[in-house]
């Protein structure tokens, strides 16, 4: 009878512990795939990508084109308003049914202008609308953005297009209050990338200081991954061998399970865009190379959704051209 026992409880920690190793690997299991759609978005890169309702809307980009929405459950292409101004490098957020556009640029390269104010798009209405000012001091373009409670956090990005201006700042905006704090600064300044949440702690992984002032526009990629403890308004570097492996920006990233992807971006390393997706695994402080997107493209937002990631539009070479139509699934 004892025997029995062993064997039945050696049999379930087998299987306990298989269960948690597909767990852990399905991220790495999985492939991309180009979405066949009915209907087809604009053309648009350095645009932003954002879920509401089960819905996707495809926002903004150089150029004033209207807002584009897929039905992930007829894989439908429908066409909504266009925006009061021209919205580009930004980091696109959702809250309580509206998508707020923060921290983005307007105008031309190389010395595009901070939006100053809050711009929001209401899908149930399907109108746009200008909300709070951005402190004067404060503004800035290319900064990543995420939402946690009722506030969204702003870090990092540039003050002037791409020619200067790279800042280390971290603020908060208060949806309910409209106040705006000043937080602890970054470690380092960033511009071009996207942030991402998880567990009380934002992960800013890639991105670059954009130079064309020194027509270094590409070339200071940073390899660093800071994190941001939201609780006590601190930061911390992940160590040297914990550093992003392919250095790139015009990244989007976001977090699939607790794995950290970083996906797309752009390099002075080559012309084409990155098709790289590389994860982080948190509990295991540790990067994994993941399968590559069908097509490389930066400039480009990730959705997470009903756990398949979903990213659409981009550029698929370094700098503005060709901008992409397409849609993929992981």
């Amino acid at each position: 009878m004892r025997f029995s026992i062993l064997v039945f409880s050696v049999a379930c920690l087998a299987i306990f512990t298989q269960c948690g190793q597909q767990s852990s690997n399905q991220s790495t299991q999985r492939s991309w795939e180009q979405i066949e759609c009915n209907g087809t978005p604009h053309a648009r890169h350095e645009c932003s990508f954002v879920e509401v309702d089960g819905k996707f809307y495809l926002l903004g980009g150089r150029g004033i084109k209207p807002v584009d929405i897929f039905d992930p459950e007829t894989k439908t292409w429908t066409q909504g308003a266009e925006p009061p101004l021209e919205v580009h490098h930004f980091q696109a957020v959702a809250y309580k049914g509206k998508v707020y556009v923060m921290g983005g640029m307007t105008g031309k390269y190389p010395h595009e202008d901070p939006i100053p104010q809050i711009v929001i798009y209401d899908p149930a209405q399907d109108q746009w609308s200008l909300g709070d000012s951005i402190p004067a001091n404060r503004q800035r373009g290319g900064a990543g953005v995420v939402v946690s409670g009722n506030s969204a956090y702003i870090l990092s990005g540039i003050t002037d297009g791409h020619w200067e201006g790279h800042v280390k700042w971290v603020d908060q905006y208060n949806f309910e209050t409209g106040e705006w704090s000043v937080l602890q600064d970054a470690p380092r300044a960033r511009d071009h990338f996207h942030a991402a949440l998880y567990d009380g702690k934002i992960y800013c992984a890639a991105g670059r200081n954009s130079s064309a002032k020194t027509e270094e526009t590409f070339n200071l990629t940073i390899a660093e991954v800071d994190v941001y403890d939201l609780a006590s308004n601190s930061w911390t570097t992940l160590p040297e061998d914990q550093n992003l492996p392919t250095e790139r920006a015009g990244t989007t990233a976001i977090f699939l399970e607790d794995n950290l992807l970083v996906i797309g971006g752009e390099s002075a390393a080559q012309e084409t865009a990155h098709a790289e997706v590389e994860a982080y695994d948190v509990s295991e402080a540790k990067w994994t190379q993941l399968d590559m997107l069908e097509r490389g493209r930066h400039g480009a937002q990730a959705i997470l959704y009903d756990q398949s990631v979903f990213i659409a539009a981009g550029c698929g070479n370094r700098g503005g051209k060709p901008e992409l139509d397409t849609i993929e699934r992981y």
